[in-house]
């Protein structure tokens, strides 16, 4: 009881501190911060938001509702709702969320787009590319202005390694595609929607990897 009473002591100095150098809390009382987080002037934070570790937040960003922020770099302008940031630098004028997942070794460059149920782990997302559906992006490096559709996957685990795919930019991925690494897309590549790949495919080319369409008409059925 005493240790609780002590922590709600610390958390409301935190938040009145924070208030006072330009920060707005819309529900005080349901966030939480930890000492080593720092933000800059103009930031507004939601209810249900909580900070972790050495989290810094830069000036003018919007945070939550319902983020968790863990030793995380947030740039200037940064928008995030209802996701997880862990040990990962957001640069600035990047939106993510609702519903996405930053893990450790993630870094997105300005301007970048992380939409909902997307995960992306130990991999480098260029200046202005977007990852807005459904995705896990893991083990791999985007070039800039990058547009991954809706449902890609990149296969980074073979059983046993780790591996990484390149993905140039310029580059899009038609929905529910697969990239099995280790694999490079050149710049400028498009991958048709519902394409498994498996090998390099050089820059300014079509890649289609897909089973054909069979059509039997005047199909009656078991009966």
């Amino acid at each position: 009881l005493q240790l609780a009473q002590c922590e709600a002591v610390l958390q409301q100095r935190l938040r009145e501190h924070w208030m006072r150098e330009g920060v707005s809390f819309i529900d005080p009382a349901s966030c939480t911060l930890s000492e080593g987080t720092r933000f800059g002037r103009d930031v507004v934070v939601e209810p249900q938001c909580h900070f972790r570790g050495n989290t810094v937040v830069g000036e003018g960003c919007c945070i939550g509702p319902g983020c968790l922020i863990d030793n995380a770099t947030i740039g200037d302008g940064v928008e995030i709702v209802h996701s997880v940031v862990r040990e990962a630098t957001v640069a600035a004028g990047c939106v993510i969320g609702p519903f996405a997942q930053l893990r450790p070794g993630a870094v997105l460059e300005r301007d970048c787009r992380v939409g909902n149920f997307v995960e992306i782990k130990n991999s480098h997302i260029g200046t202005g590319s977007k990852v807005n559906h459904l995705s896990y992006i893991g083990d791999a490096d985007l070039g800039t202005n990058v547009n991954v559709g809706a449902g890609t996957i990149t296969a980074n685990y073979d059983g046993v390694r780790k591996h990484r795919t390149v993905v140039g930019s310029g580059s899009k991925t038609g929905a529910n595609s697969v990239l099995v690494a280790p694999i490079t897309l050149g710049e400028g590549v498009t991958v048709g929607a519902g394409s498994t790949l498996t090998k390099d495919v050089p820059s300014g080319s079509l890649a289609l990897g897909r089973a054909k369409q069979l059509i039997k008409e005047n199909w009656q059925g078991p009966s």
